[in-house]
C-alpha cells in the first residue's frame, strides 16, 4: 500500500470512527421513527420532516422560532456535513491533506449537530406527561429522584458557557444514566454515552420568544418533554 492508499484509508476510518457508531446507535434507536434515520442509501446526510406542526409546541416554543430552528439552523447543520464529506473525500483524491483537519473537524461539529436535533424534536410533545417504569427506576438509582434529575439537568442547560446543549445519557461502561454538559455540538464528556434527551441551549432556540433569559426557555421545556421518548430511547440503548 503506497503512501496516498496508507493516507486515504487510514482518515476513511477515522471519519467512520467518528460516524457510524452513533449512526448504528440511531439506527437500532426507535427504528419506526423516520426522524432517527440520519442518512441515505448512498451515506448522504438526510434532513427527515418534523414529526408535527411547527405550531405543535406553543405555546412553550412558538412556531417561528421552530421553523427557523429546524429549517436553517438544524438543515444548515445537515447541508455542512455533506460539504464536509465532499471535501474530504476531495483532498484525499487530490493527496493534498493541508486542509483535512479544518474538514474533519467541521465534520464533527456538523454531524453532531445533525444527531443532537433529530433527538431533540422527538424529545418533545405537547402533552404532560412524566417518566415511569424502568425509566423511572433508572432515574432514582442514579439521581436520586425524578425532582433531583430535573435541578441538576436544568442546572447544566443554563450554566454552559456560550451554546450548547444539557444531555441525559445512558452510559454503558457504569450501566447508570449520566448528565453531560456539552459545549457547542461535539464537545462531550465521556466518550460511549448515547443520548436520550438533549436541551438545546443554543441561542436560536429561544432568543425570539424569550429573549436573552435562557432559565426560562430551559424551565418551559419540562412542560414539554416526552418522557415516553426518552424512555423508549433508554430500553433500545441497554440493549446495545
Amino acid at each position: 500500500m503506497n503512501r496516498k492508499d496508507f493516507l486515504k484509508s487510514s482518515t476513511l476510518f477515522g471519519a467512520a470512527a467518528l460516524v457510524l457508531p452513533t449512526t448504528n446507535t440511531f439506527a437500532k434507536n426507535l427504528a419506526d421513527n423516520s426522524i432517527d434515520k440520519l442518512v441515505d442509501a448512498n451515506g448522504n446526510y438526510i434532513q427527515q420532516p418534523l414529526p408535527y406542526s411547527e405550531s405543535f409546541l406553543e405555546p412553550y416554543m412558538d412556531a417561528e422560532t421552530l421553523h427557523l430552528h429546524y429549517t436553517f439552523h438544524h438543515g444548515g447543520a445537515v447541508k455542512g456535513a455533506n460539504k464536509d464529506l465532499q471535501m474530504i473525500k476531495k483532498v484525499l483524491d487530490e493527496n493534498n491533506l493541508e486542509t483535512i483537519d479544518f474538514w474533519t473537524k467541521k465534520l464533527s461539529y456538523h454531524f453532531s449537530s445533525h444527531i443532537l436535533h433529530s433527538i431533540f424534536w422527538t424529545n418533545l410533545t405537547n402533552k404532560p406527561n412524566l417518566p415511569k417504569g424502568n425509566l423511572l427506576k433508572r432515574i432514582e438509582k442514579s439521581f436520586g429522584s425524578f425532582d433531583k434529575l430535573k435541578i441538576l439537568i436544568a442546572a447544566t442547560s443554563k450554566n454552559v458557557d456560550g451554546n450548547g446543549w444539557g444531555i441525559l445519557a445512558y452510559q454503558p461502561y457504569s450501566d447508570s444514566l449520566v448528565v453531560l454538559q456539552c459545549e457547542n455540538h461535539e464537545k462531550l464528556t465521556q466518550w460511549g454515552a448515547i443520548p436520550i434527551l438533549v436541551i438545546d441551549v443554543w441561542e436560536h432556540a429561544y432568543y425570539l420568544k424569550y429573549k436573552n433569559k435562557r432559565t426560562d426557555f430551559v424551565d418551559a421545556l419540562f412542560n414539554i418533554i416526552n418522557w415516553d421518548n426518552v424512555a423508549q430511547r433508554l430500553n433500545d440503548a441497554e440493549k446495545l
